[in-house]
């Protein structure tokens, strides 16, 4: 039977079942835990991994690309058998997959997948659907009519896919302009973009942000402005607090749903299965629910 080693989210602390020492197992470095959508995730395959009896480790690199570095190097030396990832930055993670993959280590990108390597499976949403969900969802709410902003967060690719699919689903809306696309990754960062895109282009009517922290940054900055009867705001993770904005501040108008307790289920379910040599899909796409007051 496998042992058990969770390392605690909350005070970086090992709990350890079954009295052994950390076996070969699954180690997990997410991207950050200071986002309630990670924490699902790692809530998630904590759960699954405590169902399975099996090794899991949880790392947390807190959008520090060279932690998340060490962290797969401290993977590499304990000679985990699966790397689940969530990359801080799809292209610079490159060095530390290719390394764990000649560690002979199988890799599984989970939420955010990685550039320029081929990796074991990937697991998360379908974020290109997604945006293309969230233009649709613009363009009726802007009655097919409008200029809109976007907050980007350009190093992440599941970014870059929701960016594009949310203009590819624009191209059936050609009333709705993009007027402005800016980086806002923290939430104090797309607050001062969202301010800054509403100051330069004061004809925006609905902006579009790439997660729920640039979303309700983006609502706050709306309001501060005093445009909260012209803009709306449609943001993508469908957290609880992006819901409840949704129900209750007319600026906020939907939220794209993502689901993370389901990529981290699927996440350690795949390593398992790679762990005993059975085959799994390159990808494993979740297709996102709408969230809207309705």
């Amino acid at each position: 039977m496998s042992r058990i080693l969770i390392k605690s989210l909350a005070t970086g602390a090992f709990v350890l079942a079954a009295g052994a020492a950390w076996a070969d197992g699954i180690g997990a470095s997410l991207l950050t835990q200071q986002h309630p959508f990670y924490i699902e995730i790692a809530n998630a395959m904590t759960a699954e991994a405590e169902a399975r009896e099996v090794d899991l480790e949880i790392s947390i690199a807190n959008q520090d690309l060279s932690k998340q570095l060490a962290d797969v190097e401290d993977f590499i030396v304990k000679g985990v058998d699966v790397l689940v990832i969530s990359p801080v930055d799809s292209q610079g993670v490159l060095p530390a997959i290719l390394k764990a993959q000649q560690a002979g280590i199988e890799v599984i990108t989970v939420d955010v997948p990685a550039q320029g390597v081929e990796v074991t499976s990937y697991v998360g949403t379908d974020n290109y659907t997604g945006g293309v969900k969230a233009a649709e969802l613009m363009g009726e709410v802007l009655g097919g009519e409008g200029k809109v902003a976007i907050i980007d967060y350009p190093t992440v690719q599941s970014v870059v896919s929701r960016i594009e699919g949310f203009k590819k689903g624009l191209e059936d809306f050609p009333g709705i302009e993009i007027v402005a696309q800016q980086t806002g990754i923290t939430r104090a960062e797309a607050l001062a973009t969202a301010q800054n895109m509403l100051q330069a282009n004061p004809e925006i009517t609905g902006i579009f942000g790439f997660g729920d922290d640039a979303a309700l940054a983006a609502a706050v900055a709306v309001k501060s402005a005093g445009l909260e009867e012209q803009v709306r705001v449609i943001g993508f993770d469908g957290m609880e607090e992006a819901r409840n904005a949704v129900d209750t501040d007319p600026v906020m108008v939907g939220v794209i749903q993502q689901f993370p307790d389901q990529m981290g289920k699927i996440a350690v379910e795949t390593a398992l299965k790679v762990a005993s040599g059975e085959a799994v899909p390159a990808e494993q796409p979740i297709v996102p629910g709408v969230y809207t007051k309705e």
